[in-house]
């Protein structure tokens, strides 16, 4: 609620102008904002806002990275911390099929979209350095290359932190929450994508389970295996090489890996995939890929129906109250402390 009040201003007037301020003490008021569902003013005025948050995104950007994104291509987000189980890696995998894919098929009908990145990693955590790595070459590559780089953007974020989320945050379009089902505890930073209009592309895991249930399968995008059948894959013998000897286009984004990105290999990424001495893949990423490219699919389509994604963005802003620390802490009060508030 506070974080809203903050980072989005123009969300926060639109929000004052149709269901009053009560929302600014009780993030529950959001619930009243469902009933602009159908109403075409308000939905237009949402996607601009959007839109102007996007322009403010790309500026300070441009200003503090010295990058140039376009605020009228698909801003895709992930930002959280740099961890395998949190699988930049994927993301990343799924971004070179699409360079594979602009490569091949210059006709290839799709709207520009912006991956944007933002994480740190611990200072000895080889492997989350290298992925880090991984997605600065891809975007270098991308960058220099005139056939591709009008329709994909790559965009990895220096120096991750708060100032740079309040302006994040409130541009994003799409939200990454693709950690492996049941290595997720329930973190916020979905939450706060979720109350600024931005859709969820995740796995049934932390809070997106919750948010599923509040928004509904119709206004999100859920992929991938469940914790359940994680769990059932470890039993039987995970084995990376199933999938990728079944999916060209994933076996052929792997092998890309030994050519590399901008004059450097990442042969040690592919073994990890395939080869580790340990665990090949260990958290899934190859198991998850196809059900992962398929949701970005789903998204893209929803995406062209500009009025279905405003409604679905409404949606989500309006079951985000239910998120707040405020209910926690009632909860924990009227179940476990059992103390009553002071006024």
């Amino acid at each position: 609620r506070r974080w809203l009040l903050q980072s989005n201003p123009l969300l926060t007037e639109l929000l004052s102008q149709t269901i009053g301020d009560g929302f600014k003490k009780n993030a529950m008021e959001l619930r009243r904002l469902e009933k602009f569902v159908e109403d075409d003013t308000v939905l237009d005025r949402l996607a601009e806002i959007k839109y102007q948050n996007k322009c403010r995104l790309a500026q300070y950007i441009e200003k503090t990275e010295g990058d140039v994104i376009d605020p009228c291509s698909i801003f895709d987000v992930q930002a959280k911390r740099l961890h395998e189980y949190k699988r930049q890696l994927m993301n990343a995998l799924h971004i070179i099929s699409l360079y594979i894919r602009l490569k091949e098929d210059p006709s290839f009908d799709m709207r520009p979209r912006t991956f944007i990145f933002g994480a740190k990693a611990a200072p000895g955590y080889y492997l989350a350095k290298d992925i880090i790595r991984l997605i600065c070459y891809v975007a270098a590559q991308i960058d220099k290359d005139p056939a591709v780089n009008k329709k994909l953007r790559v965009v990895f974020l220096e120096n991750y932190n708060v100032t740079l989320a309040e302006h994040l945050m409130p541009a994003s379009e799409v939200s990454e929450q693709i950690s492996l089902a049941g290595k997720e505890a329930s973190g916020t930073g979905n939450m706060k994508f979720m109350i600024n209009g931005a859709l969820t592309i995740g796995t049934l895991d932390g809070a997106n389970v919750e948010i599923a249930e509040r928004v509904g399968n119709d206004n999100i995008f859920i992929f991938g295996h469940t914790a359940e059948e994680v769990d059932e894959l470890w039993k039987k013998g995970y084995a990376s090489s199933y999938y990728y000897n079944r999916s060209e286009i994933l076996k052929r984004t792997v092998d890309s890996l030994q050519n590399g990105f901008n004059g450097r290999s990442f042969s040690d990424i592919a073994n990890y995939l395939l080869y580790s001495n340990r665990v090949s893949d260990p958290f899934m990423c190859l198991a998850d890929f196809d059900f992962y490219a398929d949701a970005h699919r789903k998204m893209r389509e929803a995406y062209e129906d500009r009025e279905r994604w405003n409604r679905m963005a409404l949606v989500n802003i309006a079951k985000a109250g239910y998120f707040s620390s405020d209910r926690s802490i009632k909860e924990y009060a009227d179940n476990i402390w059992h103390i009553k508030p002071n006024r």
